[in-house]
């Protein structure tokens, strides 16, 4: 099996992306990460890191259909999905397909938008399909979401349930860049106070559909041992045991993680797992699939902190 198609893929978007996000390579290699492992991916961090900005580069160089989609407390359900409007002159109801209907859709500022429109992306994230007016319709099947919400900002928010965040195969923060990457980044936008225009970078497709379909068949067969994923099975149960916890991480999360672990291993140019691969990932994809009790939160645990502990105290296979 050829894996070096996934790192070269890897690094070209490396270089790519890195012309107009600067000290992001983290971010990109695991946003290649739910690429390949056909998951989403939740951005969170301050206003202003570049979180809408990162996207819009990575399904520029993707080569994905694209598709932005603003979330505000107005929004509804058929502005996402799309209605059956009905066609005077056939007489007959055609659908109105919504912005969800692409292979990339970037939900900004996803919990500014009530529960009743967040839960139309369930069906759709899961299935790859919506149900309108009881008829089923297929997504591309390289539909991806990327959403991006601002932590700090509580005022007009909705936070996303628990059946929501748990369609996200990875949570990445996004934090402020260290001194030289933030110097670096006002030599490179300190011109303009908009956006930056992508095709001011010139930002090409660099890959596309049919590649990331074959990329994703190799991931598939990228080896995991049975060792391994005993020890994905052991996190996962872990969460579930640990005496902060209310409430841990399902199934789901177990075999997210080991996609997510293959897609790792591929872009490191390796056709097997190794636990290191798994140890990286388990924050990410955890982390927001886990809920502490009140006395936890009330002794100031936080999510990443138990399930620092647990990778601590779980053994490692050799």
């Amino acid at each position: 099996m050829d894996v070096t198609r996934a790192r070269d893929l890897a690094g070209r978007l490396q270089e790519q992306i890195g012309r107009v996000v600067i000290g992001q390579e983290s971010v990109i290699e695991r946003l290649l990460v739910t690429l390949l492992s056909s998951g989403h991916v939740l951005l969170e961090g301050p206003p202003g890191t570049a979180k809408t900005l990162l996207a819009r580069c990575f399904a520029a160089s993707s080569g994905l259909t694209f598709k932005r989609v603003q979330f505000t407390p107005d929004l509804l359900p058929g502005d996402l999905i799309g209605a059956n409007l009905f066609d005077f002159r056939t007489s007959t109801f055609t659908l109105t397909q919504g912005p969800i209907f692409t292979d990339f859709l970037l939900a900004d500022e996803i919990n500014r938008t009530p529960p009743k429109t967040q839960s139309a992306l369930l069906q759709a994230m899961q299935e790859r399909q919506v149900t309108l007016d009881g008829q089923t319709h297929l997504l591309s099947d390289g539909f991806l979401v990327v959403a991006t919400q601002n932590p700090i900002e509580h005022e007009g928010t909705y936070p996303l349930p628990e059946a929501q965040l748990d369609r996200f195969l990875l949570k990445l923060e996004i934090p402020f860049p260290d001194r030289d990457a933030e110097r670096r980044i006002v030599a490179l936008h300190g011109h303009s106070t908009a956006m930056p225009r992508l095709e001011d970078f010139g930002l090409a497709a660099i890959t596309g559909l049919p590649e990331i379909r074959e990329l994703r068949a190799q991931v598939a067969a990228v080896r995991l041992s049975e060792e391994l994923a005993a020890y994905v099975v052991d996190l996962v149960r872990a969460t579930r045991e640990h005496a902060a916890v209310l409430h841990g991480a399902s199934p789901r999360a177990a075999t997210m993680l080991a996609s997510a672990a293959r897609s790792l291993a591929a872009l490191r140019g390796r056709p097997y797992v190794v636990p290191d691969d798994v140890k990286e990932l388990f924050l990410p994809a955890v982390h927001h699939r886990i809920v502490l009790g009140a006395s936890a939160e009330v002794e100031g645990q936080t999510s990443a902190g138990v399930l620092r502990q647990i990778l601590e105290t779980v053994a490692v296979p050799r």
